[in-house]
Order: structure tokens, then sequence, then C-alpha cells
């Protein structure tokens, strides 16, 4: 996979090394000491599973040569996580509280058992992966509600809200993330909660109703950061799911939803897209027009199609906008190899690498059957997280893909410069405590033993084919 990175006049991968080197121990002070640090290893034979390893003080100029560049500074990270469906809210709601305790603490927490998960996306209404289909303000047939009298969070109350206020309790600042699958049918073209448009005359009572759901929230003590469009604007083959192309997309942010969020004092995010990397010319639209664009914080992004660098596309047309990676699912009954290799390289590495704040799964939990899911188009075959049977829970390949890096790279962590190498994909990050955590992936099929320079540190790691490791120097 070729990543595309912020700086393009180094010709070969040995000057970019001999440069970075350069810049890595000007200025320090003193030369550089070979030390042994932290290394939290996960194999893709499960033999180690965020094993705690040390690496040694033994550089050698045969060895691969990885150097990290903390004054070459990138974005800074929101954090990473999952998707919390109203499924995995069901599911954990369920479990007797001293259960859920533990699993939210190992979920959320900082301690030494937990991986830190520090963001969240959740849907607004029902997704695909929710027991029923609903809205918060679901009518009869033919009966309209542009006033919103009926506005209600409704069914969230059961499972959702609840969940959420004991998240919070844990971590105060995690950042919350909500998507609509769609609006209340009513407003729609075909009446239904699968597919169709908005209806344009019920544009501003959308507008609304977003606003309204951003309020009541806020009541509940759920302060949302930011919240997207529409998920998988695209695809309206889910249940529930709406058809929203750019220009329509474009026209709901710019004439109304941004006006609608001004006007109540309205500070979460509005992100656009939520879709795959095999469009980029979508966001760079809307983005395009400036009256749209004043309302807009960045873009979100799937991996279903496409590939990961085509998001630094939307970057280099509009730099000055974020970029969210947002949702990708793993399928039961869930390769262990297969899916930590790929989501690692593509989404852990190659997201951050192309500018994305944040990295998260989708579906935090589920049970061993992939419930619960929607008919006419919920996906049957989404594992979570964590797979939970009664009381008990199991840790799947999300799990690890996302703790990979959860675990060590809190929120506020700026991504620094880190040099290309054939089979060792990688990426690095200073830390708000200062710290550097460089991750890194051994793609090549044979053991590598790397050098790691960060600024007067050096240390070497050797990883066994598969093999990835999250370093803490």
């Amino acid at each position: 996979m070729q990543y595309l990175v912020k700086r393009t006049n180094f010709l070969t991968a040995a000057g970019a090394v001999c440069a970075m080197l350069v810049s890595a121990c000007a200025g320090s002070g003193s030369a550089v000491k070979s030390t042994t640090v932290p290394a939290y290893v996960t194999m893709p034979d499960k033999s180690a599973l965020l094993q705690l390893q040390h690496t040694s003080p033994a550089p050698q100029a045969s060895h691969a040569q990885l150097v990290i560049d903390t004054n070459d500074t990138y974005q800074t990270m929101d954090g990473f996580g999952y998707t919390l469906t109203g499924g995995s809210a069901l599911h954990i709601m369920r479990m007797s509280s001293a259960a859920r305790a533990t699993l939210l603490q190992e979920l959320f927490g900082n301690g030494p058992e937990g991986i830190g998960v520090s963001f969240l996306r959740i849907s607004i209404g029902a997704s695909d992966l929710d027991e029923l289909v609903f809205s918060y303000d679901d009518m009869p047939a033919s009966k309209t509600d542009p006033e919103l009298k009926n506005f209600s969070l409704g069914y969230d109350h059961k499972y959702l809200i609840p969940l959420l206020k004991q998240i919070l309790a844990i971590n105060p600042k995690m950042k919350i993330l909500g998507s609509p699958w769609s609006p209340p049918a009513w407003m729609k073209t075909n009446n239904d909660t699968r597919g169709g448009s908005l209806k344009t005359e019920y544009y501003p009572v959308y507008a609304n109703y977003l606003v309204k759901y951003l309020q009541e929230m806020k009541k509940e003590g759920i302060n949302l950061y930011a919240i997207t469009i529409q998920n998988e604007p695209l695809h309206p083959g889910n249940n529930p799911s709406l058809l929203m192309p750019a220009d329509a997309q474009k026209e709901f942010v710019r004439d109304h939803l941004g006006a609608a969020f001004s006007k109540n004092n309205i500070q979460t995010r509005i992100i656009i897209y939520d879709h795959n990397a095999d469009r980029p010319d979508y966001p760079i639209s809307i983005l395009d027009d400036p009256k749209a664009a004043q309302y807009i914080d960045g873009s979100a992004f799937h991996l279903y199609g496409g590939e990961v660098s085509a998001i630094s596309k939307v970057h280099n047309a509009h730099p000055e906008k974020n970029l969210y990676f947002t949702e990708q699912w793993v399928g039961a009954p869930g390769d262990f190899a297969k899916e930590m290799s790929w989501h690692t390289e593509n989404l852990i590495i190659g997201a951050p690498r192309n500018w994305c704040k944040t990295v998260l799964e989708w579906n935090l939990a589920a049970d061993a059957e992939q419930q619960p899911h929607t008919d006419r188009g919920g996906c049957v075959g989404c594992m979570g997280a964590v797979t939970i049977t009664g009381n008990d829970y199991k840790r799947e390949p999300a799990y690890y893909i996302i703790a990979q890096a959860s675990k060590f790279v809190p929120v506020g962590s700026v991504r620094v410069g880190s040099n290309l190498l054939d089979g060792l994909p990688n990426v690095a990050y200073k830390t708000p405590e200062g710290k550097t955590v460089a991750i890194l992936q051994n793609t090549s099929g044979a053991e590598k033993t790397v050098d790691i320079t960060s600024g007067n540190r050096k240390t070497t790691i050797t990883l066994k084919a598969g093999g990835i490791a999250t370093l803490v120097l």
C-alpha cells in the first residue's frame, strides 16, 4: 500500500533517512544513545496479544532504519474507538451491573487493564444494527409533524442514553459523533425508512430536527462533539437509509442546517460525506462552495470502496478542513490474522498517514449470532469488537485493532514524521505528556529487525512476519 505523506522531495528511502536523522539530531546537544523501551506486540496467530515486550539497545547499520522526527508535525488526533450501535447498547445494558462495570472500565478506562477508547460514534435514530427501526418523530401513515411536536428521544432512553451516562462517568472527555441513517419516513420521497431522498420542502424541518436532537441530548448531559449529515449517503440499501447526493447535501448544509446551528448557538461540528474513499469528489464538491464550507468542520470516510490514500486528495484540495475515519466492519466469523493485518495497515496506520483525526471500527458489541439487526437490509454478519454472552464477553479482532492505538495514543496526540520503509508500514505520534509513540507493522513476510531513532534515543526491535508493535519511547 502506498501512503501519501506531506513531503515528497526525498528521492530515495536512504535520502529520507539521512535527512530525518539530521533533523532529529540537530540541536539535541548530545549524541544518540541506545536504549530499551516497552513494546506491545500482537501476532496474527494470537501467540501475543498486546503482549508487553522490551526492545534492545543493539543497533546495527544492516538493520532497517526507522527515524521519527517530532519536529515534523501533522494533524492532532481526536481519538480511536467504535460505533456504539443501539444493538451494542442493548447487549451491554443487559449485563449485570458488576459485569458491565468491568467491561466498561476495560474499554474506556486508562488504568493498566484499560484500552482507553476515547471516541464513540452513535446513530441519530436507529441504525441497521438496532432491534427495531425508529426515528425521534415517527407518525402514522399519511400524517406529518412539521412543527416537531411529537419529537422524543424515546427508545434511546431504554439502552443508549443510560449507557452513555455510565461511559461518561468513566471518561467525561469522551468525544461523541452522531450519524443519522434516515430522517423520519414522512420527510422522505418514498415514505419509507429504507432508501428514498429527503423532500426539499422538509430541508428546514430536518435541520430543526437535528438541532432538537442535540438540544435534547444536552439536557441528558450528553454533548455531541460532531454530527455527520448522513451515514453512507450513496448507499440507500440498508434499513434505515437515505440517498443524499452531493448537491443535495451541499444545499441542506448551506441553506438550512448551518443557519439553524448558528441561530441556536449549536457548537457541535458539522462533518460531511461519511462514506467510501472511492468518491473524494463528493466532499470536495461541497467544500468548493464557500457558503457551505463556512459551516463545515471536515469530511468523514469509510473504506468499503477505494484506497485509503484517496483521502489525502480531500486534504490537498482543502487543507483547512479536518478529516475523520468513521467506519469499517469486521465480518463474522472473523479471520483474526487477515483482519488484524488489513485493518492495521489501512486504518490504524493508513488513515492517520492520510490526515484522519479519528479511526473508528464498526460496532462495539454483538452476540454470537451477530444480533440484533433490522430487516430489509440490516447487516447480518457484523461482528462486534466484543461478543457478549450473558455476563461474559470475548475480545474479537476489532478490539485488538483499536487497542493497539487507543491504549497508547490519547486525545491531543500529534502525528509526527516517520519515514516509509518497504514491508514496514508505520505511524508515529507525540503525546500530550511528551512521549513518542510508534506503531509498526511487519508485512514483509519475513522476520525484520528495525532500529528506531527519535531525537537522541535509538532502540532496536525484531518483529516476526505479520507482527504489529506499539513502542513508547
